[in-house]
């Protein structure tokens, strides 16, 4: 069951590991914070706990935020 990430220089394929993976699972998996982060699935923004479906499109977006 894969879905597409989108994210810095990655636009890739991967394969869901559980029927449980999260937006949190694969925030993780990536070693990056939700605290910096925008998620979208399927265009749409969504919260970290969001499970991910097979076909989904995730797309991680850097939040920018200074002085």
């Amino acid at each position: 069951m894969p879905f597409t990430l989108k994210y810095k220089d990655i636009n890739e394929e991967r394969e869901i590991p559980s029927d449980d993976y999260t937006i949190k699972d694969l925030l993780n998996e990536l070693e990056v914070s939700a605290q910096t982060m925008v998620s979208k699935q399927n265009g749409e923004l969504v919260i970290e706990d969001t499970v991910i479906n097979d076909g989904d499109e995730i797309q991680l977006v850097q939040i920018i935020y200074g002085g």
